[in-house]
């Protein structure tokens, strides 16, 4: 795996040589009073994936989208419990934003995900896209292991066709029927509930998109880390969310919130005509994700037929 950071400026190195220092920072805290076995908890590798490593990354903050691409990030560690975001990584996820949107430390989102070297060496097993990209064009932050990953073993035509498709027929329908009760309560004004359904139905189209296309979704429900790896498959999907004003980008705000505040807050508050709009953008997301599988699913079905 490469080690390399040339082809990047100078401040995007400096950037993520603090992101590093902070995941370590963080993890140490989280598991200063481990006990037994996680004791011997550590983080093996850091490896830069994505468009920062391949270097085809966009860094326009004055586009009218303002659009701009995350670094992304797989931290591997030691042992699987190790992997569970909320009890060890929530800190330093959120100490990532703010160093970003507050403090300004850095000056480029950060998403991370966390899986035991077992995962990732069974997903290259597997022949998981993912995985196997991150093999070829990653890039190692810190290698604190000697340990190389597993031998990518891709799918044969017909396994990730089947693969492909067994996906899509579980996760696109599940979306979609959530997204008639969605509906229903929208109609009855089951405005909390309709906030929580519309969540579910973003999150599940997006894992539609990215295990239909890639076998691998993170263990996530940050609807807006799904949506930067859906879009790093299709360009397209950038225009399902308009982000040109402060309030279209508030409303995607109010939908992620939605996973935990519209179930638990009192203070959470949505409109009908908020939710509307964000029906009508969920519904196009919708008809693109089936688009956008259908057509790699046919285009699977054409390789597995030679």
């Amino acid at each position: 795996m490469r080690t390399d950071l040339d082809h990047l400026p100078p401040a995007k190195q400096r950037e993520l040589e603090e992101v590093v220092r902070m995941l370590f920072a963080d993890f140490r805290e989280a598991t200063e009073n481990a006990t037994g076995r996680r004791k011997s908890a550590r983080i093996l590798k850091i490896i830069l994936f994505g468009s920062y490593a391949r270097g085809d990354w966009v860094d326009a903050p004055f586009d009218a989208n303002q659009y701009k691409s995350d670094m992304d990030i797989l931290v591997i560690v030691n042992q699987k419990e190790m992997t569970d975001m909320a009890t060890y990584w929530s800190v330093a996820e959120q100490r990532l934003i703010d160093a970003y949107l507050i403090e300004k430390r850095i000056n480029t989102p950060v998403h991370f995900i966390v899986h035991s070297l077992q995962q990732v060496n069974q997903g290259l097993a597997h022949g998981r896209v993912f995985f196997m990209e991150i093999a070829e064009q990653g890039i190692a932050l810190y290698d604190g292991d000697s340990r190389e990953l597993a031998k990518p073993k891709p799918k044969t035509p017909n396994q990730a066709l089947e693969t492909a498709q067994e996906y899509f027929d579980e996760y696109f329908p599940d979306a979609m029927r959530r997204f008639d009760l969605a509906k229903i309560a929208i109609e009855k004004s089951y405005l909390k509930q309709a906030a929580f359904d519309l969540h579910q139905v973003t999150e599940g189209l997006y894992q539609t998109i990215l295990l239909t296309l890639t076998f691998y979704t993170p263990y996530d429900h940050n609807i807006a880390f799904l949506r930067l790896q859906a879009e790093g498959r299709d360009k397209s999907l950038f225009d399902v969310w308009p982000r040109g004003t402060r309030k279209e980008r508030a409303m995607f705000q109010k939908l992620k919130d939605a996973y935990v505040k519209a179930r638990y807050s009192k203070h959470y508050r949505i409109t009908p005509e908020e939710l509307n709009w964000l029906a009508e953008r969920i519904e196009i997301l919708g008809r693109m994700t089936h688009e956008i599988c259908t057509n790699h699913i046919a285009n699977l079905r054409k390789n597995a037929a030679h």
